[in-house]
């Protein structure tokens, strides 16, 4: 049997697993060397992810109240007890606590170890979805590590206070900005640097025109936030913008439909569309290259 060689292009990135061999065991040349090394960054990126997990967890609850994210030290909210080193163990202080204050017993909401296992998580992801590119991405990391925090961090926000604060989307666009354009310049790539430009003000100018069209159905937080995204989403693709924008649109109007009709058409209770923008996002960042090579294999353009 002649040798084989399968490559899968997740568009315009460099996503490119060879398999080469007689069909039984030469297919580990590059590949077998690729994942030990996708696998350490991405439980690195994983670690990483759990700790900002819970510096997370205090933007969630302060940012909105207009508070500092670094003074005063977090404390039990029911004894005023400042939380000691020992008991800010991202997930595994809550569990060693049974979800309780060590001083006056109170329970502490699950959802802190869930934002910060949720972040590990979607670190670990994107970890190993750069490390696992060929050649891997890495100058790319720190930027899409802060789109995925992000997107988690607006995503708890949104849904307790209906609003995206500019304290977050003001200060960090532009430092997606910078990390996105600086890593595709150092990968040789400016043409990608001008896509994340260009994949920000798109979805920036799409959604403002939606809230001009319609402003009880679009809040300018959503907006603004959008400028993140589409910058980067833009950095993986043209088509990943339109996915990320698309996805989160359908499932936006599938979830509103389903809750209006458990309503009884009940329409003055909003639906936050933060959380449908940041999910459309994270899923196009995975599977829109996919699916942009499939539509246009099937539609012959490829």
């Amino acid at each position: 049997m002649s040798d084989i060689e399968v490559e899968f292009y997740r568009a315009e990135q460099r996503l490119v697993v060879h398999t080469i061999g007689d069909g039984s065991t030469g297919g580990r040349d590059r590949a077998g060397i690729m994942w030990p090394m996708a696998g350490l960054v991405a439980l690195f990126a994983g670690v990483f992810g759990l700790l900002f997990g819970s510096f997370g967890n205090v933007v969630i609850h302060r940012v909105p109240e207009g508070r500092s994210v670094v003074r005063p030290p977090s404390a039990c909210p029911g004894c005023g007890n400042e939380i000691s080193p020992r008991d800010n163990i991202p997930v595994l202080s809550w569990l060693l606590l049974r979800g309780k204050c060590r001083h006056c017993g109170q329970p502490i909401s699950g959802r802190y170890p869930a934002v910060e296992l949720t972040s590990g998580v979607m670190f670990a992801a994107v970890g190993w979805w750069l490390a696992s590119m060929e050649p891997p991405d890495y100058w790319a990391l720190p930027g899409m590590l802060l789109f995925a925090w992000m997107l988690l961090v607006v995503t708890f926000i949104d849904l307790a206070t209906k609003r995206i604060p500019n304290a977050l989307t003001y200060p960090l666009t532009p430092v997606l900005l910078v990390l996105l354009v600086g890593a595709a310049v150092l990968n040789g790539e400016p043409s990608v640097a001008l896509r994340v430009v260009g994949g920000g003000l798109a979805a920036f100018g799409f959604l403002l025109l939606l809230a001009l069209i319609y402003p009880r159905g679009m809040g300018m937080g959503d907006v603004k936030f959008a400028a993140f995204l589409g910058m980067g989403l833009g950095y993986v693709s043209w088509g990943t913008v339109v996915i990320g924008m698309f996805v989160a649109f359908l499932g936006g109007g599938i979830i509103s439909s389903i809750v209006l009709a458990a309503r009884k058409g009940d329409r003055k209770d909003q639906i936050p569309f933060g959380p449908f923008l940041a999910a459309g996002s994270f899923v196009a960042l995975f599977v829109g290259p996919t699916l942009v090579d499939a539509y246009l294999r099937f539609s012959g353009l490829r």
